[in-house]
């Protein structure tokens, strides 16, 4: 493990509590109506759908933000969600807790495998050692962190190679935590014991279990907060690859393929569109042909 991280490794980590409300005693759920108004709202806006067996999960996740905003009812929050500025204040905090996050340093592994083996060295010699790799969908930041090490490996054995990492994701929550960048010993595990060594250090608390990643593989990634709904990305240059794994499977099939035919226009003509091995894109109409599982490269029109 690197040296020792100088800084408190709790530090921003602590949370205040609050008095319980007078709801936690007496719960009532979220009426029909609203429930309709909030599925409808969350689908226009993240391209989530939500059916009629989420309800519960988001009367949970809701329930943080009735907290936050001392509100004593499901009610009482839609009347301020729904009223005037209250969307406009309230719309980004809501997806952040509706929203689900669940990524691991080096999640299936022979994409990194691939990617350095296969996709670095074809990418280099075209675009002439300087590639853009974006993370859509980076969560807390493990997989941005992994193709961190994964590039400054490949970069270490191939002089002037040279690389940016993007990250986006829709929730300013996870982004947060991604760019503090702290993890537990068990989230970073996968990570094989020598780029562990490399890439990480510990709190001057020994008997913390927590490691931070070191500032140089920090600076490597830049974090953007990115809505997959917009019609404008907003990026100035195309991607070299782009890692958009177990994302797409929380949205419906046409909100999925408007979604990859957006993200493919940010993709360099042959480059390479990583996605997780639960999602298919089969019949779907893009401009993208099947390398090998869960792997695509654009094609020219």
């Amino acid at each position: 493990m690197n040296s020792f991280w100088a800084g408190s490794i709790t530090e921003g980590m602590g949370r205040t509590e609050r008095p319980v409300h007078s709801m936690d005693t007496h719960e009532e759920g979220i009426s029909n109506r609203d429930y309709a108004r909030l599925c409808k709202l969350i689908y226009a806006e993240a391209g989530i759908r939500l059916g009629s067996e989420r309800r519960i999960m988001l009367e949970v996740r809701i329930k943080r933000r009735l907290r936050a905003l001392d509100l004593g009812s499901y009610s009482e929050y839609c009347d301020y969600l729904f009223g005037h500025h209250g969307l406009k204040k309230e719309i980004v905090p809501l997806i952040d807790v509706v929203t689900t996050n669940k990524t691991d340093f080096f999640r299936e592994p022979q994409h990194f495998d691939f990617l350095a083996g296969k996709a670095l060295p074809e990418l280099a010699a075209r675009s002439g050692n300087q590639l853009l790799i974006w993370s859509a969908g980076c969560s807390t930041g493990e997989e941005p962190y992994t193709l961190a090490m994964v590039l400054s490996e490949y970069a270490e054995t191939h002089p002037g190679f040279r690389f940016r990492i993007l990250a986006t994701d829709i929730s300013t929550t996870v982004l947060a935590k991604a760019e503090r960048a702290v993890y537990t010993d068990e989230a970073v595990s996968p990570v094989p014991a020598a780029l562990k060594r490399k890439y990480f250090m510990r709190s001057r608390d020994r008997d913390s279990n927590r490691v931070r990643v070191v500032p140089e593989l920090r600076r490597l990634v830049e974090f953007r907060r990115l809505n997959f709904m917009e019609d404008d990305y907003g990026l100035a240059e195309k991607a070299d690859a782009i890692f958009c794994r177990n994302v797409i499977i929380y949205f419906d099939r046409p909100t999925q393929e408007r979604i990859l035919n957006k993200l493919s226009r940010h993709l360099v003509p042959r480059g390479y569109m990583f996605v997780g091995h639960a999602e298919t894109l089969h019949d779907m109409n893009l401009p993208l042909a099947p390398v090998a599982p869960a792997l695509y490269r654009r094609v020219d029109a």
